[in-house]
């Protein structure tokens, strides 16, 4: 089962990497429902590990919202709308090689010191140890996506790799996290996916692409 789990993670971060850099939105958002789909996959590795079969909720849950419903709406927001990203501020060839060295180093280092991050024993044990370092990579790789994308479908990619990235942690550290807390938490990212897309509609309308940074020019 452990090699399972590490071959799931392997492909839940490539996966992420091309949700993230991959500049066509509908590959993008394709690779980003891969992602999501590997996530539920390493929750089941873990149920079946750990026999904590409370966690197969969590499973539907995942799979619900991330697979199927903000999938959908994305692709149906850029079949409104647009299938080619607004340019970001770095090339894709400089984000590339940043990405790989930045991505790699950031991941050793937590790696070997996950102990600082989380003090507990459960958190030094494999797979528990890769799935957690592996989580904090993800959630830097959607801040990263924040800071350097401009499309405001990107933008919600990017966000939704944080999310990911905070349920792969709790997994890892609290499986035991009770199911209306876990329903909560996913509510509020279908909500949070509602609303953003209501807002780049919005962008689309007024300027004819998603260009968030054209939204200074609302407050004058």
């Amino acid at each position: 089962m452990g090699d399972l789990i590490t071959t799931l993670m392997a492909c839940h971060f490539i996966a992420s990497i091309c949700a993230a850099e991959i500049r066509n939105l509908k590959t993008a958002t394709g690779f980003l429902l891969l992602q999501s789909l590997l996530l539920a996959g390493i929750i089941v590795a873990f149920a079946e590990q750990s026999q904590n079969y409370s966690l197969y909720w969590w499973v539907a849950m995942t799979v619900a919202s991330k697979v199927i419903i903000i999938p959908w709406l994305l692709f149906w927001h850029i079949r409104k709308t647009s299938n080619t990203e607004i340019k970001p501020l770095v090339s894709f060839v400089v984000s590339a090689i940043v990405l790989a060295i930045f991505l790699i180093a950031f991941y050793q280092t937590m790696h070997t010191y996950i102990g600082f991050v989380a003090p507990s024993p459960h958190a030094a044990v494999e797979p528990t140890r890769s799935s957690l370092t592996l989580a904090f990579t993800i959630f830097v790789l959607g801040l990263y996506v924040l800071v350097v994308h401009r499309d405001a479908v990107k933008i919600i990619i990017g966000l939704h790799l944080i999310e990911n990235g905070v349920h792969l942690a709790l997994v890892s550290l609290v499986p035991q996290l009770p199911v209306t807390t876990v329903l909560g938490v996913v509510s509020n990212v279908v909500f949070a996916a509602l609303m953003l897309l209501w807002l780049t509609e919005n962008i689309y309308k007024a300027f004819g692409d998603a260009d968030t940074l054209k939204l200074s020019s609302l407050k004058r």
